[in-house]
């Protein structure tokens, strides 16, 4: 009997220590003059997302919408206060004009900074988790490597992957037909995931892969492998990252396998190793890395890169490069280092290519009238080249009306869904009409990305997907801040040129070849998942490829 009191004693107190660590912020916005949601236990207002009621753009619109005549608002990520941002102006000025205050993205317990820096693992030293100054020094050693000069350079080897693509697509066509079927009937995600994989081996890794014609190549196993979201260990790793980073860094527990870790290690440094014994040069990401740690990668100082600076021609959606990117300085990086960035190049452009290629191809399929003035654009583009030339950049950038279907795209399924931004030195809030507060240090910035995009205020019927939007009138009315498939101020995403860049190369070629329709196996409406862990469809995205040429 005594044993079980005490027994019971410690349950008891176990169960109030943990109610009490769980609860401890509850009344962080007690004090503070604006609004903010109740938390519930354990899970704060997390609660519909991690029990699987809603889905990750439901989540993040519902917390936008949840004070709708407020500019920011409270709620609790799990246990931690979050402040939820929905003016654009307010957007703009953490983002940019008081981005010293911002600078960080939120804690994972991955991130590299001065102070900490023994942590070997590739996510943890990548440019998405690397912090304050160090951060700086990484983003200004890789910004030379992705501006439109360096995209010309790559551009060759995206547009041959798209056409080993359709000349895949149009062999298995065929045979469709041959056995008498109207079309080739693909899912979307499986097709784009192989052209996404094929794009980094090629231009970020320097291997070329075929995954159409050899499907279980070790470079896209691999990747499979990184990115799977069926794995219960990688879900599992995933939620723990996010809501206990502190014990995931305390265990020295890695997102990647010693499996996957080693492959890219070694796949990288082989490949640098033969080019520098060869001399062998090839306009990739790993060229550009050897230039990055021999000190060469520098910012062009001419008037093309000057002009470069100012040009929109590239897309729409394209964000430019801030001062931070421009900066020199003497910082010598290691290996692991500069492989991480070949890594994150990887990881942050495999999935989110092959899903912004498959809503883009879904709503050509079911907008018929978008396709048939994409086609006409594509195909005039097509009869404009000289006997013998083939796509250029210049030729795909000029093309207005596959800017604005990929512009529409980006902002109907805006895969990022919210940005994320850490206070790293209080800050003093002031509206300007009376409400002043400090934001502590530490405290997360929520900024939900799918809210803006879905506000009826600033894209009318917003569920709809029209190109319109982003045609040369209408594209001079969108408000600043309210736009944001590739996030805002100096720390936007690096890659924005590359990803349109893949992106309107695959939607030519296909547009060219193929007619793509909806078949039987098309949800329409598309759904997404109810998950906590997964972006992922309801019923996949299955269309039908018919050969323009018969």
């Amino acid at each position: 009997m005594e044993i079980s009191l005490v027994t019971l004693a410690l349950v008891v107190g176990l169960c109030v220590a943990a109610y009490r660590y769980v609860t401890k912020n509850y009344f962080y916005f007690a004090d503070k003059p604006i609004p903010f949601l109740k938390p519930s236990f354990p899970f704060g207002n997390a609660g519909p997302i991690l029990m699987k009621k809603v889905t990750l753009f439901e989540h993040f619109k519902n917390l936008y919408d949840a004070f709708p005549n407020a500019r920011i608002h409270g709620m609790f990520n799990m246990r931690q206060p979050a402040y939820v941002v929905r003016d654009p102006e307010l957007v703009k000025q953490i983002t940019v004009k008081d981005f010293d205050y911002f600078v960080d993205h939120m804690t994972t317990g991955l991130e590299q900074t001065e102070q900490n820096n023994s942590n070997h693992m590739l996510l943890g030293n990548s440019l998405v988790s690397l912090r304050g100054q160090k951060w700086r020094d990484m983003r200004a050693t890789l910004s030379p490597a992705f501006t439109g000069s360096k995209m010309r350079l790559m551009f060759a080897l995206i547009a041959e992957c798209g056409q080993t693509m359709v000349a895949h697509f149009r062999s298995e066509e065929q045979k469709a037909r041959s056995a008498g079927e109207a079309g080739l009937q693909l899912e979307m995600k499986d097709v784009m995931t192989r052209f996404a994989n094929d794009v980094i081996g090629t231009a970020a890794f320097g291997i070329k892969v075929d995954s159409f014609r050899d499907p279980a190549n070790q470079f896209i196993s691999m990747a499979r492998s990184v990115t799977s979201q069926e794995s219960f260990v990688k879900a599992l790793k995933m939620i723990a990252f996010t809501f206990a980073p502190k014990l995931m860094m305390r265990f020295n527990i890695d997102f990647l396998t010693p499996e996957e870790d080693r492959f890219f290690r070694d796949t990288i440094l082989e490949t640098m190793r033969t080019r520098q014994e060869k001399g062998i040069f090839r306009p990739d990401m790993i060229e550009l890395l050897m230039q990055a740690k021999k000190g060469s990668l520098k910012h062009q100082q001419t008037d093309e890169a000057k002009q470069e600076i100012g040009d929109t021609a590239e897309g729409f959606a394209t964000v430019e490069e801030s001062h931070v990117g421009r900066r020199a300085h003497d910082r010598v990086w290691s290996d692991t280092e500069l492989i991480a960035q070949a890594f994150i190049f990887f990881f942050a452009g495999f999935e989110t290519i092959s899903w912004t290629l498959s809503f883009a191809l879904y709503e050509i399929a079911v907008n018929d009238d978008v396709q048939t003035r994409l086609f006409e654009e594509v195909r005039e583009a097509e009869q404009s080249l000289e006997e013998g030339k083939t796509l250029s950049y210049e030729k795909l950038q000029s093309m207005p009306y596959l800017d604005m279907v990929v512009s529409e795209t980006l902002r109907r399924w805006p895969i990022a869904t919210v940005l994320n931004r850490e206070c790293v030195r209080d800050y003093l809030y002031d509206d300007g009409q009376g409400v002043k507060f400090t934001i502590e240090k530490g405290a997360l910035i929520f900024i939900p990305i799918v809210g803006m995009h879905f506000n009826p205020k600033y894209y009318p019927d917003p569920e709809r997907f029209d190109p319109e939007r982003f045609n040369e009138e209408n594209k001079k009315k969108i408000q600043n801040g309210t736009y944001l498939p590739f996030g805002a101020g100096p720390r936007n995403c690096i890659g924005s040129r590359f990803a349109l860049m893949e992106a309107k190369v695959v939607l030519y070629y296909l547009l060219l070849h193929f007619h793509v329709k909806p078949c039987a196996k098309t949800q329409i409406p598309l759904k997404l998942k109810k998950s906590s862990t997964q972006f992922q469809t309801e019923q996949g995205i299955w269309l039908e490829f018919q050969s323009r040429s018969g």
